[in-house]
């Protein structure tokens, strides 16, 4: 070990810790602009951090590696078997190799799979094993995850990044490639399920607060797997379908990211959202492959690993190759009393983790205990020992890290090593040559993520040949072309289409705050036709808390008016202003993050942050000033406009980008149509500064004045908004786009209308001489009434999307058994 890692520095090539210092700058800014995340406490509202990853690799030698392989290999079989009979004849339960508390007594054992065969006949197609090197260099199981095991897709972006840095040495050595084994899986995976290699797989994810989310899209991109959320999905005559524009769509396979319980709410938890109502039994009916199937909890259970070598000598007539820690389970009377007088020095930990029922805790380490909670811990045992389990404590072996403080330096840190073995057909499994290494922060013993810690990419050296595959495919036939064209789901259509409208309306609430903020500081503050237009349109569009007197010529209201509006911007959850657009906007952005660049995700939360971070740092004064509130909306103008170019350039024009532009276009038509309705309601358009504030308002000061220089004429403004064809914020070229758009979605020929296409006004019957007749009450009824017209037909056409491409509510088949 320590000549490859000899070999590793003197391949860096480095000209002194500088350019460490620059190399580490680099990863992290890779990390950053990449937009990598891991959410310790995911919510909504918090802000995502970035996934810690070290400069250096942790590098496994040639002979370290095979063991860990061979011991892995052995454990993934094991398991396999072990949960073949738990939920089949349950000989070991029978025979007292297995306790039934441990089984039947754990949380995570499900009723409802007894007795079911998976398709394929593979239990486990990913397992996760946790592995601390000892002081004699040997490595140690320390735990396994079979539920929903994370990393993945992390330690791929690890191996990206991390190569790059150190090329001469990656090849130098002989590191091991990971894309053979991924393309292991996702052979085995569609050979297992019922429609085999046309199978179609899709990556279950709980969506985009969970902590990992970002893992899933990435794999899910990576792997070629459609990214799922349980909504997603429906169950049809004991058939999983995925809703889509299209229809239903069959899916033959998960590879979920979904912890058991809240798969299905109509057999395990009820008020569980994330699942799909009737997924077991489509499970038990053979019809989908599930990695992994549904109720290998159990397995994680630490109290597990010590009954792990009998297991193996009685179903595998092997001894484990790779040892674990030792391990007790405080439920057995003997280890209950031999591990008592050692607690100092063990690990205590709960036997369910995470269980609700049972007594749950964080594992404790006994050596950092005082006598007085160690007495107390021993109570704790004595008293419910069931739910307790005592590992021997090892301290963690040390790799090199840089840490750039100080100028930099190499830093030993403690390291846990992830290491996954994946089915490569069946009851065969194959281990990913490398892994997820955590690292400790600090001094301490704890390499956990969610403690401040790190991960590194892990070398595994070979003295072979160095595989090569790769997930691409040389050649492609029209018909796989044809299979691997991008599907919309109904959820992600739904959120491009809210994307779309959050993007127009966050556009639409800076432009009339801005108008509203220089109108009340400007020159016309005394013109109450415009002060009542603006009152009215803030009021409706709720920049202002209702309640709120509309402003007048009277300094004092005008004064009352600005600082409600200005005191509303950063509110998200009162007033709808332009701080609560712009946080809709990225929550609906966040819910499709797969289908957007980096550079569009990566400015909408830029947008959203320096928002806030201005309005807070104003607020925090007292002296949040109408200059200071400009200065704010212009930059998030400026942002916007960025958005909307990525969206409009940057975007493939499938079904889904077509409803995020037809969700712009509905905003806009109803914004636009009831802002000039309401000025010539008001009167303001007939007066010098509203009738400039309206043309502002549909973003076309410049045009106009370049076409009619500096006339204040009625038709020309209509003329302008509402008739040009080539002024795309006027009324006719909305509707007329908004048309098309609802005529390419529905499938419709070229230069054929959809019948939904029909609901909205056709501009080619305004004339313009029309609309222009003021009548004798000087109300321009023909005017007004194109324009409650078109806001209704936005109203309209929002419904009938909803109904007709978001729901899928066909007649259902039977879907539980009796």
């Amino acid at each position: 070990m320590a000549r490859a890692w000899r070999q590793f520095f003197e391949e860096c090539e480095t000209d002194g810790l500088g350019d460490m210092n620059q190399r580490a700058t680099n990863l992290e800014r890779q990390i950053r602009d990449n937009g990598v995340t891991y959410n310790v406490y995911a919510d909504e509202g918090g802000p995502q951090r970035p996934w810690s990853l070290g400069l250096f690799p942790l590098i496994v030698s040639a002979q370290s590696w095979q063991q860990i392989e061979a011991g892995v290999t052995q454990r993934a079989r094991l398991l396999d078997r072990v949960m073949a009979d738990v939920y089949g004849p349950q000989d070991l339960l029978a025979q007292g190799l297995l306790p039934p508390a441990l089984v039947q007594g754990h949380p995570g054992y499900l009723r409802a799979m007894h007795g079911v065969q998976p398709v394929g006949g593979t239990h486990l197609h990913i397992a996760a094993f946790d592995l601390a090197r000892g002081p004699d260099g040997n490595w140690w199981v320390v735990s396994q995850r079979t539920q929903a095991p994370s990393g993945l897709g992390y330690l791929l972006e690890n191996r990206l990044a991390v190569s790059r840095l150190f090329p001469q040495a990656f090849e130098s050595l002989q590191v091991q490639r990971l894309a053979g084994t991924y393309r292991a899986l996702m052979d085995s995976l569609k050979a297992m399920s019922p429609a085999g290699q046309d199978a179609h797989i899709a990556l279950l994810t709980p969506g985009p607060y969970n902590e990992t989310y970002f893992e899933h899209a990435y794999l899910a991109r990576y792997l070629g797997l459609t990214l799922v959320e349980g909504s997603d999905l429906i169950v049809r005559d004991q058939h999983l379908f995925l809703k889509t524009l299209r229809g239903l769509v069959p899916v033959h396979g998960l590879l979920k990211r979904l912890d058991d319980q809240f798969l299905d709410p109509l057999e395990l938890r009820a008020d569980s959202t994330l699942g799909v109502p009737g997924l077991l039994q489509v499970i038990r009916a053979g019809n989908v492959l599930v990695a992994n199937t549904p109720g290998s909890a159990f397995l994680e259970s630490p109290a597990l690993l010590g009954f792990l070598p009998a297991l193996s000598k009685h179903l595998l007539d092997e001894e484990l190759q790779l040892p674990a820690l030792p391990t007790w389970w405080c439920g057995e009377r003997s280890a209950l009393e031999d591990v008592l007088p050692r607690l100092h020095e063990c690990a205590i930990k709960p036997t369910y983790p995470g269980s609700s029922i049972h007594g749950n805790f964080d594992a404790v380490l006994g050596h950092n205990l005082p006598p007085r909670e160690l007495d107390e811990w021993a109570g704790r045992i004595l008293r419910q020992s069931d739910d307790h389990t005592v590992q021997a404590y090892m301290p963690l072996s040390q790799m090199p890290t840089w840490q750039p403080q100080g100028g930099g330096s190499v830093v030993p840190r403690s390291v846990i090593l992830r290491v996954f073995a994946v089915s490569n057909g069946p009851q065969s499994w194959r281990v990913l040559p490398g892994g997820l290494a955590r690292v400790a922060g600090g001094s301490n013993d704890v390499a956990s993520m969610q403690h401040g810690g790190s991960s590194a990419d892990v070398w595994a050296i070979t003295t072979g040949t160095v595989d090569k595959t790769t997930l691409l495919q040389p050649t492609l036939t029209p018909s796989a072309l044809a299979q691997r064209k991008r599907l919309v789901t109904s959820r992600a259509a739904e959120n491009l289409y809210w994307l779309g409208r959050y993007t127009e309306r966050a556009e639409n609430s800076v432009r009339l705050a801005r108008l509203t903020l220089e109108a009340l500081g400007g020159e016309d503050q005394s013109s109450e036709p415009l002060m009542t237009w603006l009152g009215r349109m803030a009021i409706n569009n709720t920049l202002v808390l209702p309640g709120v007197p509309l402003p007048t010529p009277v300094s004092q209201a005008r004064r009352v008016f600005e600082r409600s509006l200005i005191a509303s911007l950063g509110s998200n959850n009162q007033a709808t202003s332009v701080g609560y657009n712009l946080r809709a906007l990225r929550l609906a952005g966040a819910a499709v993050r797969e289908r957007l660049s980096q550079e569009h995700w990566g400015l909408m939360q830029r947008t959203e942050e320096a928002f806030f971070q201005s309005c807070a740092r104003h607020l925090a004064s007292a002296d949040y000033s109408a200059v200071q509130a400009l200065a704010t909306l212009k930059a998030t103008s400026d942002h916007l406009a960025a958005i909307t170019g990525l969206q409009t350039d940057r975007m493939t024009r499938d079904d889904g980008w077509r409803l995020l532009s037809i969700g712009r276009h509905i905003e806009r038509l109803g914004f636009l149509s009831n802002a000039l309705r309401i000025g010539f309601e008001t009167g303001s358009v007939h007066a010098g500064g509203g009738f400039e504030a309206m043309v502002a308002l549909f973003d076309s000061t410049i045009t106009f004045h370049a076409q009619y220089q500096q006339s204040r004429d009625i038709a020309a403004l209509l003329d302008l908004v509402v008739l040009d064809r080539d002024n795309p914020r006027s009324l006719a070229w909305v509707v007329h786009t908004l048309r098309g758009r609802l005529a390419k979605l529905a499938g419709s020929e070229p230069d054929q209308l959809s019948l939904l296409s029909h609901s909205v006004p056709d501009p080619a019957q305004w004339q313009l001489e029309l609309l222009c007749e003021a009548g004798a009450d000087a109300r321009f009824a023909e005017l007004i009434q194109l324009l409650r017209d078109c806001s209704g037909a936005a109203y309209q056409v929002s419904e009938e999307i909803g109904a007709t491409y978001f729901t899928h509510s066909g007649e259902a088949g039977l879907s539980l058994g009796a």
